[in-house]
């Protein structure tokens, strides 16, 4: 075998920080800020010039250093050289490399890391197909992978894990769409075709709905709740009495709190629907947060780590310890909805932002300029009285929107 050397070694392979590292002869470690390492080299074509009039000098990918070993980079890197010293340019002389789809689907999720705007969410893309793809496609060349192969991927798992399987084909196509844009495979996806074809067969999606609280039984609950001194409670408070998600509350900074004009604004990017959420403060939620500020933490619900938020299970878990069952933390934004449908009649678009729910067509969205601020903090505020026992007579909050 064909002895290679150079500067680097298995060991620096693996542990270099993020830039470009040099091994010689033109053969470079590429490590970018999210952890990805992948080979490059630079060759320069001789007798061919570039638009300034000067020497082609060219890069080429070489492929994922977690699957081209270092030895493989140097032999390929010296072909490429090879081609060009004869004045061949190797994109088009060369015998073209083909990636296997392991290699393109991690290069993929390392490309995208940095634009998902949640970590689990990132997570889950790679980890989805570790779990159910590459064990049976993830070492063939893309352009090898067809109908049956998708197929022998997707088949076990279309009725049984349904949802999962979906999110495994469309992420399959994706692979597969950046293996076409970059040149390794030509054709339709046959994620598409098996998908138009109506091959497999047709699943009714059972839908899934979070577990609820009657909102009868709210008062007693909260009752029993505010007796409690844990962290987790006082954040489970606010969420029921703002109605807002978990990943809101929790990464809630005193930042965001306006206590002035007893107003939060929850930024965009924490918001499922991209924009930023004005939640109008009642007495009763201003009550629970102003006394943290004496802990002085970034976050207003600290965890057990200082300057870090609370874990996203503690709620689950203070839930669990109360011997509350068959109840999550994000039922109790459809507990609301049902007290404001049933107990006061709120006007639907009231009651669906007060939750931050889009409001009709794009269009309709379009010239709906208001987010009914001064609507919403009526209906929180009755509601905050309700479930801490301090309302009185239920009215009806019907002529709020034509107030």
């Amino acid at each position: 075998m064909l002895h290679l050397s150079g500067k680097l070694t298995k060991a620096l392979v693996k542990s270099m920080g993020p830039g470009r590292h040099a091994d010689g002869n033109g053969l470079y470690l590429v490590v970018d800020p999210s952890g990805a390492r992948r080979w490059i080299v630079r060759v320069t074509v001789k007798g061919q010039k570039n638009r300034a009039g000067k020497p082609l000098r060219t890069d080429f990918g070489l492929g994922g250093a977690d699957l081209v070993s270092l030895h493989e980079a140097r032999a390929r890197a010296l072909e490429y050289r090879r081609l060009a010293r004869a004045g061949l340019h190797p994109k088009f002389h060369g015998v073209k490399e083909i990636p296997n789809f392991e290699e393109i689907a991690r290069q993929l999720h390392a490309e995208r890391l940095p634009t998902w705007k949640n970590a689990k969410h990132a997570a889950q893309f790679i980890t989805t197909l570790e779990t159910y793809a590459f064990h049976k496609i993830g070492r063939l060349p893309v352009d090898n992978i067809g109908q049956p192969e998708v197929l022998a991927v997707l088949s076990p798992i279309w009725i049984e894990k349904h949802e999962t399987a979906r999110r495994v084909a469309q992420r399959i196509k994706t692979v597969l769409d950046v293996a076409r844009s970059k040149g390794f495979r030509d054709g339709e996806n046959p994620v598409t075709a098996i998908r138009d074809g109506g091959v497999l067969p047709k699943v009714k999606a059972k839908p899934k709905h979070h577990k609820a609280m009657d909102w009868r039984n709210v008062p007693a609950f909260y009752a029993d709740l505010a007796t409690r001194n844990a962290m987790a409670a006082q954040a489970l408070m606010f969420t029921c009495l703002t109605g807002s998600r978990t990943g809101e509350v929790l990464g809630m900074t005193w930042s965001e709190i306006d206590t002035d004009n007893a107003l939060w604004t929850c930024p965009a990017e924490r918001m499922k629907t991209g924009a930023d959420h004005r939640v109008p403060l009642t007495a009763e939620m201003l009550a629970i947060i102003e006394p943290l500020r004496a802990m002085q933490s970034d976050y207003v619900f600290e965890g057990q780590k200082r300057h870090r938020p609370l874990s996203n299970m503690a709620m689950l878990m203070l839930l669990r310890r109360m011997k509350v069952e068959g109840i999550t933390v994000h039922g109790f934004r459809s507990t609301f909805r049902d007290w404001a449908s049933e107990a006061v009649g709120a006007p639907r678009e009231i009651a669906e932002m007060s939750l931050s729910h889009r409001i009709g067509s794009a269009v309709e969205q379009a010239y709906a300029r208001s987010d009914l601020l001064e609507k919403r903090r009526s209906l929180m505020k009755r509601w905050s009285q309700f479930v801490t026992g301090a309302e009185g007579t239920v009215v009806s909050l019907g002529k709020i929107a034509k107030s």
